[in-house]
Order: structure tokens, then sequence, then C-alpha cells
């Protein structure tokens, strides 16, 4: 894992301009990459690379080219099937001058150009200029654990890891995106292409971009996860899906914990990352290993007492990260740093502070589980809808908001965490007069969301599944949350439920192997119930949750309160200062708590907004 950034000036260019702003933007991203650091200018391209050395430690640095210097490779992330792919390549003849994983990727264009992409098992986000054709190749993973950002300003390419590098360019300044924020309000988190930053877009997932020699920029989409319609969905073998599932995640672990560097586990005590735990201990038995927690203060969202049971079970040494909630204060803003977004839970400071812990024990790899809720129907909404399907009822909703469900998803019986037309009453109120006033531009669910194509004919359990995936799990859990707060400790965290040979076969297998009854996850119980403790098969599932902004509020701090002040709020304008004054003194009071999932933490959002102006606009 590592940082890259770059441009290309399709017009006038200055070189020695140009070389003090690419070292200004990989500065920017130090943290990605601290092992080593490097820039490359060539005609009227500049790249920058920041190396965090975890494949091929002594001659993996980039940029990279091919044998001829055609090709020029900045790569951040990890080729997991790069020695298949290796070896393929040199039976036909290709030459390799270094061991690390990337450089595979210079001799598939070769054979393929762009076509290669499916080949690739990895988590990846690069940038190739192809010198002959004056083109830049870019292109993020099919799952978006790595994340992509780019932009366009006065005739130049611009692109990076995190926004933060472009916005050293100066070409490029800060200005909001309302709609951003918006998106952010409603969902769990952005949705790519969308960012908060006006005219600099996130590559969605499966996705790659081709540039050419004017600076015309092609995006295409070469992968998307596509489920069964319900005519094609096979007859349920239980045996044969659990095995094969079972082969799958085998080979997916295994090639996860190829790395030159030491690899650790985050043991939660739940059932996905107590299944990692015990499949590394049965393909690696002889190897120590270290497993990192996140503890609470109180007995409430303590795990403790399943993560200890895990760690012996699986022989990993736990290194439990006592996080006493004042370190919510301490750390929000670094969080809204490295997340550059505002954040709808304050989790993301404990997630920032376990990475913290790994990267002080030396290490720089890590295995996480998330995914399977997403491709295995580990949520309450899945039994939320087969407990409607069962009893012949309809979520309560006018027929206003059936045509906007029907509008946003194809269904215009599908419910998806809340009724939108009523929660618009919620954010208008929140919104300044001026905000309100252009509401139809700002209003995320008047731009198109998911592809409606890839869920038409699809049966209940497959359609949230697959809004899930493209709503909450890419450009929320795996890259604000995920690659984010560990990438600030220079920590790679890998997924093995997110293989892609993986999340494809679960798309085919039948719904009621995922939910059966009631029972969540249930083919991947399965496949765990020869190596897992009774306890954690039998455990219920647990959201890993911090306290919210009443917490904050209630804390009586200076800064916070400074955020949400009316004069503050009303100068800035983009929010009511009476509503926020309001919800403010409610949040206050001695004892006052949100009922989630059922109600929403909306001052954390302006909160951390309010960060977000601090940090980047203001």
């Amino acid at each position: 894992m590592c940082g890259i950034c770059g441009f290309v000036n399709y017009g006038a260019f200055d070189r020695d301009h140009d070389h003090r702003v690419i070292g200004s933007m990989h500065q920017r991203l130090i943290h990605r990459g601290p092992d080593a650091q490097d820039t490359l200018q060539f005609g009227n391209v500049a790249l920058g690379f920041t190396r965090l050395s975890i494949i091929g430690l002594q001659d993996g640095m980039q940029p990279l080219t091919n044998e001829d210097g055609s090709l020029v490779l900045i790569c951040n992330g990890e080729i997991f099937n790069y020695i298949e792919l290796k070896e393929s390549l040199l039976l036909k003849g290709h030459t390799f001058k270094t061991a690390t994983d990337v450089e595979v990727l210079l001799h598939l264009y070769e054979e393929h150009g762009p076509a290669f992409l499916n080949q690739l098992n990895g988590q990846f986000a690069f940038a190739l200029y192809d010198k002959r054709q004056q083109r830049l190749f870019c292109a993020r993973d099919q799952l978006g654990i790595i994340p992509f950002y780019y932009t366009f300003a006065k005739d130049t390419f611009i692109f990076a890891s995190e926004i933060k590098a472009i916005l050293e360019h100066p070409h490029v300044s800060a200005a909001t995106d309302l709609t951003g924020l918006d998106q952010v309000l409603t969902f769990a988190g952005l949705i790519s292409p969308r960012t908060m930053f006006r005219d600099i877009r996130s590559l969605e997932n499966g996705h790659y971009l081709l540039v050419n020699e004017r600076g015309e920029i092609k995006d295409v989409e070469y992968w998307d996860l596509i489920y069964p319609e319900e005519s094609m969905i096979p007859d349920a073998d239980e045996a044969y899906y659990t095995s094969k599932l079972g082969e799958l995640f085998n080979e997916s672990v295994r090639l996860r914990l190829r790395a030159d560097v030491p690899s650790g586990l985050y043991v939660s005590g739940g059932l996905d990352s107590s299944i990692i735990a015990m499949k590394v201990k049965q393909l690696m038995p002889d190897a120590g290993r270290l497993g990192f927690s996140i503890d609470f203060t109180d007995s409430i969202h303590s795990e403790s007492v399943y993560q200890q049971l895990i760690a012996k079970a699986s022989g990993v040494t736990l290194h439990q990260k006592l996080f006493p909630y004042h370190e919510i204060t301490d750390r929000l803003k670094t969080s809204v740093y490295y997340s550059e977004c505002p954040i709808k839970e304050t989790y993301n400071t404990a997630s920032m502070a376990l990475s913290e812990t790994v990267r002080r024990l030396q290490q720089k790899v890590i295995l996480s589980g998330e995914g399977a809720d997403e491709f295995f129907a580990g949520y309450v909404g899945y039994r939320f809808d087969k407990m409607k399907m069962l009893s012949g009822t309809t979520t309560p909703a006018s027929a206003a908001e059936m045509e906007l469900r029907n509008r946003l998803w194809g269904n215009p019986d599908f419910f998806y965490e809340r009724n939108y037309l009523e929660y618009e009453g919620i954010k208008r109120s929140l919104y300044s007069a001026a905000v309100n006033d252009t509401f139809d531009t700002v209003n995320c669910l008047n731009y198109p969301l998911i592809n409606q194509d890839r869920v038409k004919g699809r049966d209940i359990l497959n359609t949230r599944a697959y809004i899930d995936y493209k709503i909450r799990l890419v450009d929320h859990l795996v890259s604000d949350h995920g690659d984010r707060m560990a990438m600030a400790n220079s920590v790679e965290v890998r997924y093995p439920f997110l293989d892609k040979n993986l999340v494809e076969f679960s798309a085919a297998i039948p719904s009621e192997l995922k939910l059966n009854g009631f029972t969540e996850k249930y083919i991947l119980r399965k496949m765990g119930e020869p190596v897992l403790p009774q306890q954690i098969m039998e455990r219920e599932k647990f959201h890993f949750i911090a306290p919210g902004s009443p917490y904050l509020l209630q804390q009586n701090n200076e800064y916070i309160n400074e955020l949400l002040s009316f004069d503050r709020i009303k100068r800035q304008g983009y929010f009511n200062p009476a509503t926020i004054d309001e919800l403010a003194a409610r949040y206050r009071q001695e004892g006052f708590t949100i009922n989630a999932p059922y109600e929403t933490d909306l001052l954390i959002t302006v909160i951390t907004f309010g960060m977000l102006l601090d940090t980047f606009f203001e």
C-alpha cells in the first residue's frame, strides 16, 4: 500500500514549476508511504510516489518502467495473484527486473492493453502512462478498496490517492460540494464519483479511465457484481455451496498472507474476524501472529471476553487497545483530516487508534473481516425483508414515497433505511435558507445512485445486497473507515471476504443459504463450524459502535461548542443556526441518547462538517 499522485499538462507547462508542485503533492501522502519517496518528470507528465514496503523490499521502488521505457507505472496497493500471473508472462517471453508484485501490470498491459484488469486479484489503484500512445490509463480495483481521486483543471489532468494531495496543485481550489454533504446526511457516507470537493471526483470501483493526448477522458466500467435473476437461481445444494465457498475462502486468505513483512489480524470477537483468525491458524499453524482489538471502558460496548476467546483458540498474541471515550473528542478532527469528509459515527476515531497500535508494534499488514455482512445477509434489514415477505405486508408509504423508491431503486416497495420524503423535511430544517433555495440541485436523491439494471428481476435479498455493496461498503466501510483510518498510521488492511472470486461466487449462492430462516450468514457459519468455538457460533451480531454527538456535547468541550455556535453556523451559511441551537440544547440534556438505528445523529455530521471546513476550506 502506498501513495500515488501526478498530473499531465495539456497546455503550456514549466518544468521547474511542475517539479515544485509534484514535490508538494507527494509530501501530503507521506503517511501512506513513509519508507521511501520519489518523483519523476518526463515531457508534460509529472508523477509522485510514496512507498510502504511490503513485497519486494529491496527492489520494489516506483515509478516502474517496462523493458524499453515506453510504459511508466505508479501503483498503490497489492496484486495478490502476482506469482501466478508472473509465471504465465515469463512463459510468453517477458522479462522482469524486480521481485515486486505490481510489475506484472506493465507486462499485462503490453499483452492485452486495458483489457487485462479482470485477471487481477487484488486491491489496487494505479496510473500507467503509455508514451507511444501519449495516453494515461488509470484504474481502481473491483471492490474499490483503494481510493483514486482526479480532476481536470486549466488544461491539466490531476490525480492522487487522497484529495489533500490534489489540493496542493495551484490549478485547484477547495470548494464544497453540497450534494456530497447531502449524501453524507442521507446515507452512510459519500458515494462515488461524488466527493466533498466540487469538481474533484472519486473513480468508481470496477472502473478505469483513459486520458488521451488531447486530455479527453473516457470512463469505462470493467467489472460489477452481477446477481442472477430470480428465474435463474439454481436449486440449493448446501454441501456443494459450503464446500466451494470454503475452497475460495482458503485461497483468499492464502493470497492475502503473501507479504515480505509480518502480517497480523484484527480480532473483533465477531463471526467474520473469528473465521479469518481460525483459517489463518489452519493454513499456517506454526506462524506466530499478533492480533489487535478495540476494547471500550464500559461493559455495554466491550467485546473483550469474545476477543480473548478467539485469540486463545487461534493462537494469536492479542493486543487490546483500551479506548476511553475522551479520545473521541481528541481524535475526531484528525480522523476528518484523513477521511476528507464528514462522518456519521465516531467509531472512525477508534479505528484510527487501533491502527496506531498496530504500527507501534511494527506491523504493516492486517487482515480484517469487512464485506461478509453485505454479501452474506448480515444486517437486520435482510431479516426485516423476510418478515415482510412472509407476512405479506409492505412498509407503509405514501404514493409520492413509493414513486421516489421506484426512481431510486427501480422498485416502489423496496424500503432502504428510511422514508426519504419524510427525511427530506428533516434535512430542510437543518439547512440554511440559502441552501434550501437551491435544494433541488443539492438533493442527492435527484441524481442516479445505482445501475437499476443490476437489481431488476432479482430477489429481495440480492437487491438489498447489491445496494448495500454500492451505497455502504465501497466508499464508507472500506474507504473513509477502512483505508483512511489504517493508512493514517501506514498500515495496509486486507479483506479476505472481498476477494473478487469469492464475491462473484457469493452472488450465485441461493438466498436461503445466506439467510436461513432468520439466521443471518448461515453458510458462513456452516463453513466455520468445524473450527469455530461454539460461543462464537451462537453469538448474536454485535455492532461496532462508539458514543456520538450527545456524548461530545455533554462533555462541554470548548471546540465542539464553538463549532455549533449560532454565530459560526450563521456565518458559514450551510445550516440553520436556530435548528442547530435547538438540537444542541436537546442533545446536551443529561441522560439524552439517540435510539440507533431508528434515529439519526444529526449533529455529528454538522460537527464533523465544521471540522472539514476548518481543515480544508477556511
